[in-house]
């Protein structure tokens, strides 16, 4: 799997004090359409990372929610990085985080960052971080590294090669 760390410089204004609006996230995650004989909607997960790479809040894991007996659930390990970091812990579904997986296109997906971990965080370096499972597939993992300021917005953008197509993040008051 190629882990792709892009170089963007982005700024977010995060509150230096508890209590103080975080911000609203907002993204486009492409799911890309693949010329493949046997084709198996991704798992997708998205979440934020410190910059030690800790796991600091859940935004989306989609995977398919319609299996008999939750079976697919089992199958959420494919998405290690997401697994290793926290998806094993965590008691699914989860509201408000769970959905099921995504056809061909761009989907968005929008977060009060209030209602997150992110709301208790102080300046510092993050990761936005995208992974991307299919069966009979391949896997990839997109990181789009950002700063939170005191400047009160942050744009940034990813490429994918396969599993992945654009990603694209905005965060605003």
């Amino acid at each position: 799997m190629k882990d792709r760390t892009l170089k963007i410089l982005a700024t977010l204004s995060l509150p230096s004090v508890a209590g103080l609006h975080a911000g609203q996230l907002t993204t486009s995650i492409e799911i890309p359409r693949l010329d493949v004989a046997e084709y198996h909607r991704p798992y997708v997960a998205a979440w934020i990372e410190s910059e030690e790479r800790q796991l600091v809040a859940n935004l989306a894991v989609w995977y398919d929610t319609e299996m008999a007996d939750r079976e697919g659930e089992t199958w959420l390990k494919d998405l290690r990085q997401w697994w290793r970091k926290g998806g094993r812990s965590l008691e699914l579904p989860v509201d408000g985080v769970t959905g099921p997986t995504k056809p061909v296109g761009t989907h968005e997906l929008s977060i009060d960052l209030d209602q997150t971990a992110m709301a208790e965080r102080r300046t510092g370096e993050y990761y936005f971080v995208v992974e991307a499972s299919r069966e009979v597939g391949g896997r990839e993992l997109l990181r789009i590294p950002f700063q939170w300021t005191e400047n009160p917005s942050l744009q940034g953008e990813a490429n994918g090669e396969r599993e992945l197509g654009k990603v694209t993040l905005n965060i605003s008051e």
